[in-house]
């Protein structure tokens, strides 16, 4: 976004997806879009409960989250998590999507924080994408400026 400025949005499906669950239980949705223990609470009757609508209606919540998109002439759609995601939108918007997955080794992220959680870490919310091969560019998540140069190039091919 620093280098886009103005000409850019953030997309996020997890957005509707919390959405649309805080409303069917009745919680909060500002608490549910955080990283407290009220997400953590629901977290995995979230996930099957999407997992149901997704299973009848693979681009449900990718439709919802454009829908509500400001128009720009980039979108960076932050939280695709499945393959059907990336099909979603390359199936909308063909040639336009480019794909870029962010990686950082497992001991980077526990030394950010992060506590695998049996049930959760390990389906297909969390790791789909784990198999998926025809990324436009991959960038390492494990120093600060790491990557910029790639996104420069990406960028360039929408010239």
């Amino acid at each position: 976004m620093k280098l886009l400025l103005d000409k850019c949005t953030i997309i996020r499906i997890s957005e509707p997806i919390k959405k649309f669950y805080a409303e069917k239980c009745a919680i909060s949705l500002t608490e549910l879009m955080g990283n407290g223990p009220l997400k953590e609470k629901y977290r995995i009757d979230m996930i099957n409960w999407s997992d149901k609508i997704r299973f009848e209606d693979p681009g449900r919540f990718c439709r919802s989250a454009c829908e509500n998109a400001k128009e720009c002439p980039f979108w960076i759609v932050c939280d695709i998590r499945r393959k059907t995601d990336i099909d979603f939108f390359k199936k909308t918007y063909d040639d336009r999507i480019k794909t870029v997955r962010i990686n950082a080794r497992e001991s980077i992220r526990k030394a950010r924080g992060w506590i695998f959680t049996k049930g959760v870490d390990d389906v297909a919310s969390e790791c789909d994408l784990d198999s998926y091969q025809n990324w436009d560019l991959e960038i390492s998540n494990e120093e600060s400026d790491q990557g910029v140069f790639g996104i420069l190039q990406l960028l360039d091919k929408f010239k």
